[in-house]
Order: structure tokens, then C-alpha cells, then sequence
């Protein structure tokens, strides 16, 4: 298949259960597949593609609760599975930028996915997301989509390290 430039990790689960309730396996589930899913991938193609290339793009989909708490949903293995991917996104930044390769990671808010339309359906969500989301509404479709390109892109060949917000202004209250 030739050369690989870009990898974006976007693997993800959601436990939705008060901490107390969690049991060891759902979190080590989260952590295996949100956290540790895109460790291995992202060592895999480095090592093979970009290094040897002295060149790349890494884009890891966090989560804005990577960056902060809540407690509408409670998901305390989520929250620490992303906050690693946060976390991870600035060690390789900083271990892979002498190969040319760039490390940065998107923190969507609240957007529609199989994984989240009944949550984002229900009433609860519904009437508490105008006093949640600054923007008052979730995202659309292609709004998460423009900022892989940008990071993904030439223009952005001095950023790296950064975990972007896409949350409607969620992360800034």
C-alpha cells in the first residue's frame, strides 16, 4: 500500500456506570481499548512507516473528558482511559518530533454515534445541554472532520503535542 503519512486512532468504548459500580474488567476494557488500542497502533506504524520516513501524522481522538470530570454521566474508566490518550499524545510528541513525526489529538464534545444517540436522545441530555454547551447544541456532522484535515495538513507542520477541543465551548466553563 506505499507509504503511511497520516494515522488517525479513534478507537473507543463507554462504561457508563457510577465508579462504585465499575467492576476491574469493564475498567480494564476501557483503558485496553481506548488507551492501550491506540498506543499499540500508534507504535506499530511509527516504527515501520514513520520514523524510517522521518516523517508523520498522528492524530489520537481523546475525549473532552480526557481534559475534564462530569458528573451528568458518570464514566470514571472513560475519563482515565482518555485522559491517558491526552496524556500520551504529549510523550510521543515529545519522544517522536526529532523524527519529523507530529503528535496531536482532537477532544470531541458531545457528537451523534451509535455509541451515543440513545445518551444524546434522552430528555435528561436534551434539556441540560443548553446550560452544558456554551453553543447550545451537539456537534454535526463534519465538524470533527475539519479539524483532522487540519491537523493532518502542511499548514500545521509546526503544532504538535496539542489536544484540541471540539465540545461546543464545553471544556471552557
Amino acid at each position: 500500500m506505499g507509504r503511511i503519512d497520516i494515522l488517525v486512532n479513534n478507537a473507543g468504548t463507554g462504561a457508563v456506570a457510577p465508579a462504585e459500580d465499575i467492576t476491574d474488567e469493564q475498567f480494564m476494557n476501557e483503558i485496553d481499548i481506548d488507551l492501550f488500542g491506540s498506543f499499540r497502533m500508534a507504535r506499530a506504524i511509527a516504527k515501520k512507516a514513520m520514523i524510517p520516513a522521518k516523517f508523520g501524522r498522528v492524530i489520537n481522538i481523546a475525549s473532552m473528558y480526557g481534559l475534564v470530570g462530569n458528573k451528568v454521566a458518570p464514566a470514571s474508566p472513560y475519563h482515565a482511559a482518555k485522559g491517558g490518550v491526552v496524556n500520551l499524545t504529549r510523550a510521543l510528541a515529545s519522544e517522536w518530533g526529532k523524527y519529523g513525526i507530529t503528535v496531536n489529538s482532537i477532544c470531541p464534545g458531545y457528537f451523534y454515534s451509535p455509541l451515543t444517540k440513545e445518551t444524546l436522545d434522552s430528555e435528561f441530555f436534551q434539556a441540560n445541554a443548553r446550560t452544558m454547551i456554551p453553543l447550545e447544541r451537539y456537534g454535526n456532522d463534519g465538524e470533527l472532520d475539519t479539524a483532522v484535515c487540519f491537523l493532518a495538513s502542511p499548514a500545521t507542520t509546526y503544532v504538535t503535542g496539542v489536544n484540541l477541543p471540539v465540545d461546543g465551548g464545553y471544556t471552557a466553563m
